[in-house]
């Protein structure tokens, strides 16, 4: 199912408020969004959200006015980071593939997590930053978030801005766009 060209496109929602973060709450992971990238067909696939529990925080109002993610449908859904990091390893076998997300703040922010947590990194070293690569393919002056980039490449936004299951697909049809590009 996954072969050397396939690339793993990562797009993380955590929780977040509007203005400092509450005294004994630290910002964490609550949706890993996901899908492949085959670098050869252009096709996406294996496009899924997962939700996860937060541990040492709640989701604010703020964070479910920007991600429609509420702390009922954690409760109800959510996994924990753990069982995420290990359906990163295990489904997506994410240690052996490249892997890209839009800007630094996702890898940044899985090995955070991972570190606090004391578990393996599920992930390969090898990443692509989709923001850099985006910004030099297309020879911009000055970095667009993903929803500017998808603009100048007239494709629209599909989904749920800020829900890491759509903008994951988002992503990877911006990487796949730079990468014909090259």
């Amino acid at each position: 199912m996954k072969t050397t060209n396939t690339i793993i496109i990562i797009d993380l929602e955590a929780t977040c408020w509007n203005g400092p973060i509450p005294k004994e709450q630290v910002s964490e992971i609550i949706e890993i969004g996901i899908c492949l990238l085959n670098t050869e067909t252009g096709e996406i696939s294996e496009n899924e959200g997962i939700l996860i529990k937060p541990e040492r925080s709640e989701v604010s109002p703020f964070c479910t006015e920007l991600t429609t993610i509420t702390q009922d449908l954690l409760n109800q859904q959510g996994i924990s980071f753990i069982e995420a990091c290990e359906i990163i390893r295990t489904k997506y076998q994410g240690h052996q593939h490249t892997w890209a997300s839009y800007g630094l703040y996702d890898l940044n922010m899985m090995k955070k997590q991972c570190s606090f947590r004391e578990i393996a990194y599920p992930l390969s070293q090898n990443h692509i930053n989709v923001k850099e690569l985006f910004t030099k393919v297309k020879g911009l002056q000055k970095k667009v978030g993903m929803k500017g980039a998808l603009g100048i490449l007239n494709i629209p936004l599909e989904g749920t801005h800020h829900r890491g299951v759509d903008d994951a697909k988002n992503i990877a049809k911006i990487l796949n766009w730079s990468l014909l590009q090259k």
